[in-house]
């Protein structure tokens, strides 16, 4: 894989044509939705280049290859263009079948994307909760609706008596919930984690993971991020970059 480091800006030019036999991820460094992307693409071996974004001050011709002008958007070698994270990551497990992530059965692919409905509101209350202690707001509240949203996925592994959401191997559910686990430490959790027993199993598991460990950033990495990016500074974009 080859990455363009520093994000590109407002008045950027537009990189070239995809290479033959190469896939381009449109993406910002640390945002999770590119995250889910980035986990595919490694996990199953597909050959891509990186070109990061700044979504602070986007290139004009990003509305090109993202009509929505966001991030994550995937253009092939021959122009097509597959943009919102899990879109992009079921396209990829089909045209790329090796190493197959989504359950073959319907029902449990169906489940899964129930699970993942219901995770959208774990991802709420999390920025939620990272907006209020940047106004250095009360956050118990907030901290209480998280842990009651953790409570599906706990008795979700519970239920299924596997160490992964998708069994004994890890699934597409996996990496589409993980990202935000990472940004965990900054929601002061830890008491609430302790009551989770499955979920903090399952987190040793995926730390584990070869995909996971190759895009892992550091806690205080994401902290300065999110500092810089609830300001709407330009900067948050390369934070932690040399």
């Amino acid at each position: 894989m080859s990455r363009s480091q520093r994000s590109l800006v407002k008045g950027s030019p537009a990189p070239g044509p995809v290479p033959e036999g190469v896939i381009r991820l449109y993406s910002m460094r640390l945002s999770p939705y590119v995250r889910r992307v980035r986990l595919v693409l490694i996990f199953k071996g597909i050959k891509h280049e990186v070109v990061n974004i700044n979504t602070k001050s986007k290139p004009e011709w990003l509305f090109e290859k993202s009509p929505l002008g966001l991030v994550p958007s995937l253009e092939t070698h021959d122009g097509k263009i597959i943009y919102e994270s899990p879109i992009i990551c079921d396209y990829l497990d089909e045209a790329y079948p090796g190493n197959k992530l989504s359950p073959e059965d319907p029902y449990e692919k169906a489940q899964q994307k129930m699970l993942l409905e219901h995770f959208k509101m774990v991802a709420s209350i999390m920025i939620t909760i990272l907006r209020a202690k940047n106004k250095n707001e009360d956050i118990t509240e907030l901290q209480s609706k998280l842990f009651e949203k953790f409570q599906i996925f706990e008795e979700e592994l519970a239920k299924k008596n596997t160490p992964y959401f998708g069994g004994d191997s890890i699934s597409m559910l996996d990496y589409m919930i993980w990202p935000w686990f990472e940004w965990l430490h900054l929601c002061d959790f830890t008491e609430y984690q302790e009551k989770t027993p499955r979920i903090e199993a399952w987190i040793k598991l995926m730390l584990q993971d070869p995909a996971v460990k190759e895009t892992f950033t550091e806690p205080d990495v994401y902290s300065g991020f999110i500092s810089l990016y609830l300001q709407g500074s330009i900067d948050a974009a390369d934070y932690g970059l040399d």
